[in-house]
């Protein structure tokens, strides 16, 4: 399995839009690493994980081909993981395809609201409900109750292809008991997790800092759910966690834990 991290910014990007924190003004002159969009990957060249606001730049700066995705799979309504909107540009007029050439799937809020901006447009729309997997493409795909926008059933995803098993948790908070009690029945040989909130813990429960980060991957290696041999990537990181990038590689990488950036890919 392959995954290309297309973005690795919380919900205002680094550098922030609106911001000279200290992160975004070092990512203003540094660049790199640095510089993060809104979060979203792609598994394998054609299962794209969210459509954030940044999409079509995420595209463009990495040379992929949007006609190449066989699916589009969110884990909320947030939007900086979802923007509908940009739903409309796989068909007429602005193409002159009849039908996309993906699927789509969401909980139920995903699902109304894209019924809701696009009536009897022919979008292939298939609600997903937390630990109930389902079949697409050769995978087995479970999303898994996420503590995080706690009015509709957020995803975080296990993608799992045959042989390797990927989850995917890019606004994870610390999970609810019944997550990490389902997890004790995965094995993991990769994750990718948030780090939103860095070195500055807020009282916001839906998201992780460093601290929380670290204490949920100790959890999984204990309780077998990761292997020594997993690779664990992060995420969704925010400028206002006062974290560059060569600063989390400095605490995380001693831990057994890389720091993602924007246009990072890797097997396993």
């Amino acid at each position: 399995m392959r995954i290309k991290l297309l973005g690795t910014g919380a919900a205002d990007g680094i550098p922030a839009i609106y911001s000279d924190s200290e992160v975004s003004h070092y990512a203003r002159l540094h660049g790199g690493k640095d510089l993060r969009s809104r979060s979203a990957a792609l598994v394998d060249g054609h299962l794209q994980l969210d459509l954030p606001p940044d999409t079509f730049f995420q595209l463009a700066r990495e040379g992929i081909d949007a006609r190449k995705w066989s699916a589009i799979l969110f884990t909320h309504s947030h939007d900086d993981h979802f923007a509908p909107t940009e739903l409309q540009y796989a068909l007429y007029p602005f193409n002159p395809y009849e039908y996309a050439g993906f699927a789509v799937f969401g909980n139920d809020e995903i699902i109304r609201r894209i019924e809701a901006l696009y009536p009897d447009w022919p979008f292939e729309l298939f609600k997903t409900k937390s630990f109930e997997p389902f079949k697409f493409a050769g995978y087995t795909i479970t999303p898994i109750h996420a503590h995080h926008k706690l009015d509709e059933d957020s995803h975080n995803l296990i993608i799992e292809d045959g042989k390797r098993v990927l989850l995917y948790g890019t606004d994870t908070g610390i999970w609810f008991e019944e997550t990490w009690d389902f997890l004790k029945g995965i094995k993991l040989d990769a994750l990718v997790i948030e780090c939103t909130e860095g070195f500055v813990p807020t009282a916001y429960t839906g998201h992780l800092d460093i601290t929380d980060c670290l204490g949920v991957v100790a959890r999984l290696r204990e309780q077998g759910t990761l292997r020594p041999s997993s690779k664990v990537v992060t995420t969704h990181h925010s400028h206002n966690g006062n974290a560059t990038h060569c600063q989390l590689e400095e605490t995380l990488r001693p831990k057994g834990i890389e720091p993602g950036y924007d246009g990072m890919e890797f097997s396993f």
